[in-house]
């Protein structure tokens, strides 16, 4: 998915944007980049992070920028395109980055070339656009730079939130249209940042100080932060990120992430008791959860897998399923004493492919489990999520719920009839699900359960489970005229 970190500093800032860069690791897997305004002029280094930490790639080239003593500069680990990208245009010198996925980006693309004064030469190894040089292209098309990050934001069908560091000395804050990435401002003495995980601000010595809204954006210098468009009340944030992707010490929209993790577990408690000798999470992602299950249960947290780290990368990091299925293998140590003979009640996240869930109950039978039990901190993954690259899932049938649904109801079947956690065709999927996988019961999270467990009613995003998508209800979306910009788009009126 992707994470960025900027700072406004009054004085060298490339320390605390190399090390709030690298607090987002967990949340790409393929490029990182940095870029600093010194000297009247942007100085940027990109490199490719697949086989090593951002943190030991750039640090010969922190200490480089860090004798630029540069007051002005942005990180991004990202988990696609190169970036930063460096645009110079009427709007003057600046440097862009994003997270999000903007999946309309061939119709903008076909837009934009009709003038045939427009083209595009950020090509990937495949021909592939960037995203960030169309999205230039949109803001350039404007008078100013927040006109053109709203009228950017207003054509994105998916997501964009996006940081633009302008060669006056000004860093742009763009949150996207509905609210799906976070986009939180922090403060210290020395200055101003802005980021999207929030557990980058403690060790940096920052304040978190607000949100941005759904849409809002900002200008931040180093006399403060000012607001250049409210944004929206209507907003869904990624539920996912309190779920999975979002790192346990950071909190979005107020909500710390750990603590809903404890409250989720706790719902999976209450919903779906059933009698073990031990509750675990499978490491690391499931162990919050089991954690509120255990507190919840009162039955005993233990560890029958340990995971060793300190070679083995996040499994979901090779696009290759077998070389993924290789890594969450190794990674993960049985604990033979507290897996034999035992019954075991195991928390995990989500369950999408089935492989790498199916592997590790069958360990734990072959270490000697007698039972095991498995809760599901979310629903059944039913749709392939638009908006985000959260999931390195290409097709929709990569999804287990899907291919079952397939095999039992034909290619066309109705997957609204699968929603329903009391219906008859929900239930009997969830008990496919647990006896190609091999588990004693299966469980999943309700809708309902997450919403309380995050605790901020219906502004989440639950499309990946539902299929229910706010974005067709406003938000400024460009439907030949743009509620975010106030007039009539050019490239719509043209059709």
């Amino acid at each position: 998915m992707g994470g960025f970190f900027g700072v406004v500093a009054e004085q060298g800032c490339v320390s605390d944007v190399y090390f709030g860069t690298d607090y987002h690791s967990h949340m790409g897997t393929v490029r990182g980049g940095m870029a600093f305004y010194a000297g009247n002029t942007f100085h940027r280094s990109i490199h490719n992070i697949q086989n090593a930490q951002f943190r030991t790639r750039f640090e010969g080239a922190a200490k480089r920028f860090a004798g630029l003593s540069p007051r002005f500069g942005i990180g991004v680990i990202s988990d696609h395109d190169d970036q930063p990208i460096l645009v110079r245009s009427h709007l003057g010198m600046y440097a862009l980055v994003m997270v999000g996925l903007v999946t309309n980006l061939v119709e903008i693309v076909e837009e934009l070339v009709k003038d045939r004064s427009t083209h595009f030469c950020e090509l990937g190894k495949e021909g592939e656009i960037n995203a960030l040089e169309v999205l230039s292209m949109l803001i350039n098309s404007r008078d100013t730079i927040e006109e053109g990050l709203k009228f950017a934001q207003s054509r994105v069908e998916g997501s964009a939130s996006l940081l633009l560091l302008s060669e006056r000395g000004v860093l742009y804050a763009a949150r996207d249209r509905f609210g799906r990435t976070p986009i939180v401002i922090g403060q210290k003495e020395e200055g101003w940042a802005v980021t999207e995980e929030t557990a980058a601000f403690p060790n940096l010595g920052y304040s978190r100080v607000r949100d941005l809204r759904a849409g809002e954006i900002v200008a931040i210098t180093p006399e403060g932060v000012e607001t250049k468009f409210e944004g929206y009340e209507e907003s869904a944030i990624c539920s996912f990120l309190y779920v999975y992707y979002g790192y346990p010490a950071s909190t979005y929209e107020g909500v710390g992430v750990e603590r809903t993790r404890y409250r989720s577990g706790a719902y999976l408690a209450r919903r779906n008791p059933v009698v073990g000798d031990h509750v675990a999470g499978i490491p690391d992602s499931g162990v919050a959860h089991a954690l509120g299950y255990a507190f919840e249960s009162g039955i005993r947290y233990a560890r029958p897998f340990v995971k060793y780290t300190p070679t083995w990368p996040r499994s979901f990091m090779p696009p290759d399923q077998s070389l993924r299925q290789k890594i969450a293998n190794m990674k993960l140590l049985p604990v033979p004493e507290l897996i034999e003979g035992k019954k075991l009640i195991f928390c995990d996240d989500s369950i999408v492919r089935g492989t790498q869930l199916r592997n590790q109950v069958s360990r734990l039978y072959k270490a000697g489990a007698e039972e095991v039990h498995v809760r599901i901190a979310c629903p059944p993954l039913l749709y392939k999520c638009k908006f985000l690259t959260f999931s390195r899932t290409e097709s929709v049938m990569d999804l287990i719920t899907r291919r079952i649904i397939a095999e039992l109801d034909g290619p066309d079947a109705d997957i609204e009839r699968y929603r329903d956690p009391d219906g008859e065709p929900y239930k009997r999927l969830v008990e496919e699900i647990r006896k190609r996988l091999g588990m004693t019961s299966l469980a999943f999270q309700r809708v309902e359960d997450v919403e309380k467990a995050i605790g901020i009613g219906k502004k989440i995003c639950t499309y990946c489970w539902t299929g229910e998508d706010i974005s067709l209800r406003g938000n400024g979306g460009c439907k030949g005229h743009c509620a975010c910009c106030g007039d009539v788009c050019a490239m719509k009126a043209q059709r």
